[in-house]
C-alpha cells in the first residue's frame, strides 16, 4: 500500500471519530486540511477513505486555506432545505385565516368552534392540502407575531358621560381628607365563599402525589352555609379589615361592620377625626340607590358623631376601587390552594394576610342575622340629615349628625 494511502485510510480513521462531535463546516475543514496535507491526489484519496464527496472536501481545502473567510454561519446563504412557507406561498395565508377567521372574512373555518391548538391547526391545514407539523406551525405562528392569549376583561359597555369627572372629583375628596387628617376609607364585599370540603383555586406545597381531597361537586353544604367577607381598606394606614359574615349581604351587614370597624381600630388610630370619607361602589348593599345603606349610615353618624361622606365609583367602574387590588387580591392570594373548610379557618387565613408593603389586616366573624326585605320609603330619605354635593348629588352624599347644623 502507498504511503498516500496509508496516510488517506489514517485520516478517514481520524474523520469517523470526530464526525459525530463536529457541524458540517468543521467537517470541511478538516477533511480539507487532511487533504491539503496529502499534495496532489489528495482530495481524490480522502473521498476514497472517508465517502465525502470529493467536491466538499474541495471546498473544505478552499476553507481552511482562508478562501473565502470563514464565517459564523454554519451554510452559506441560501444553504439547506427550503422552508415550506417558501415552497408552499398559500400556507401563510391559510395559517392566518383559520388562526383569525374573524380577522381574515372566513366566519366558515373549521376551526371556529374549536380550541385553535398547534395540533388542530396543523390537522386543518393538512386537510386542505398543506401537509405540515404542529412544531412548524407553532414556529410560524411566532414569526407572524402571534402568541398564547387569554381573555381580557376590558370592555366595560357604556360608560357615563362624568365617569372620568367623577374619579377627578373622588380624588379631590380624598386629598382633602387626608391632608387634614381625616380618615379615608374603600369598603366593598368581596367574593361569597362555599364553607367545607371544597375546591380553592390555587396551589400550595404538599407532599408529591398527596394533595388535598375535597368535594367532586360544589353544592352548599345547608349547615356550614357560605362565608360573606365584608371589607374595610384605610387607605391612610395601609390596613384592612374584614367581617366575616354567615347571613345575608345586607346593607345592615356592611354598615355594622364600618361600626365595629370604627369601634376596634377607627377611633384610637384618628382620635381628632371629626369626618369620614367612605370610597364605595355603585352597587351591592352599599350601592348609591340603595336607600337602605342610607339609613343605616344616618344611624352610624349618630352614634359617632362623624360626618361620613360618601363617594362611589361610576357604575360598571368596581375593578378601579382601591379594596380590590390592595386588600382583596392579597386574601385570594393568600388562601391560594386551601379549602375554607370552616368560618374560623377563613377568618384565621383573612388576618394571616400580609404584604411587603406592610399591609396588615384583622378580621373577625359576625354571626348575627340581617334579614332582607325590609322596605324604606321616599319620605324616609327625606328626613335623613343628608347633604347631596353640587357635583351629582346621587353620587357624591354627607350623612351629618342630628344635632349638626
Amino acid at each position: 500500500m502507498a504511503v498516500s494511502e496509508q496516510l488517506a485510510e489514517s485520516a478517514g480513521e481520524r474523520y469517523a471519530v470526530l464526525r459525530p462531535h463536529l457541524d458540517e463546516r468543521q467537517r470541511r475543514m478538516l477533511l480539507g486540511v487532511e487533504a491539503a496535507g496529502l499534495g496532489r491526489g489528495g482530495i481524490k484519496a480522502i473521498a476514497a477513505a472517508t465517502g465525502v464527496h470529493p467536491d466538499t472536501i474541495a471546498r473544505g481545502v478552499r476553507e481552511a486555506e482562508g478562501n473565502p473567510e470563514p464565517q459564523a454561519r454554519v451554510r452559506v446563504p441560501g444553504g439547506g432545505r427550503k422552508s415550506l412557507a417558501a415552497t408552499d406561498p398559500d400556507l401563510v395565508s391559510e395559517l392566518k385565516t383559520l388562526v383569525d377567521p374573524g380577522m381574515r372574512g372566513d366566519p366558515v373555518s373549521p376551526l371556529v368552534w374549536t380550541t385553535r391548538s398547534t395540533r388542530n391547526l396543523a390537522a386543518a391545514l393538512s386537510d386542505l392540502g398543506h401537509p405540515v407539523s404542529d412544531r412548524t406551525v407553532a414556529r410560524m405562528l411566532h414569526e407572524m407575531g402571534f402568541s398564547l392569549q387569554s381573555n381580557a376583561k376590558v370592555t366595560e359597555g357604556a360608560q357615563h358621560e362624568d365617569r372620568d369627572a367623577q374619579f377627578t372629583y373622588l380624588a379631590g375628596q380624598v386629598g382633602e381628607h387626608m391632608g387634614a387628617g381625616q380618615p379615608v376609607i374603600s369598603v366593598d364585599t368581596k367574593k361569597k365563599e362555599l364553607v367545607g370540603d371544597f375546591k380553592n383555586a390555587g396551589r400550595q406545597y404538599r407532599p408529591a402525589g398527596q394533595p388535598e381531597r375535597v368535594n367532586v361537586h360544589d353544592f352548599m353544604d345547608k349547615d356550614l352555609g357560605k362565608a360573606i367577607p365584608y371589607g374595610i381598606y384605610d387607605l391612610s394606614g395601609n390596613t384592612g379589615w374584614v367581617t366575616v359574615g354567615t347571613d345575608h349581604d345586607t346593607s345592615a351587614f356592611a354598615v355594622a361592620t364600618l361600626r365595629t370597624w370604627w369601634k376596634s381600630v377607627g377611633q384610637a388610630r384618628y382620635p381628632r377625626a371629626g369626618r369620614l370619607l367612605v370610597c364605595a361602589d355603585s352597587g351591592g348593599s352599599n350601592g348609591s340607590r340603595i336607600r337602605a345603606w342610607k339609613i343605616e349610615l344616618a344611624k352610624l353618624a349618630k352614634e359617632t358623631g362623624l360626618d361620613i361622606t360618601v363617594c362611589h365609583l361610576p357604575p360598571g367602574t368596581s375593578k378601579w376601587n382601591k379594596i380590590e387590588h390592595r386588600l382583596f387580591s392579597q386574601i385570594t392570594r393568600n388562601w391560594a390552594g386551601q379549602p375554607l373548610r370552616t368560618h374560623q379557618i377563613i377568618v384565621d387565613l383573612i388576618g394571616k394576610t400580609t404584604t411587603a408593603t406592610g399591609l396588615t389586616v384583622q378580621c373577625v366573624l359576625d354571626t348575627d342575622d340581617y334579614p332582607t326585605g325590609l322596605r324604606y320609603t321616599s319620605k324616609d330619605i327625606e328626613d335623613l340629615p343628608i347633604t347631596r354635593h353640587d357635583f351629582h348629588g346621587e353620587w357624591n352624599y354627607t350623612m351629618s349628625p342630628p344635632d349638626t347644623p
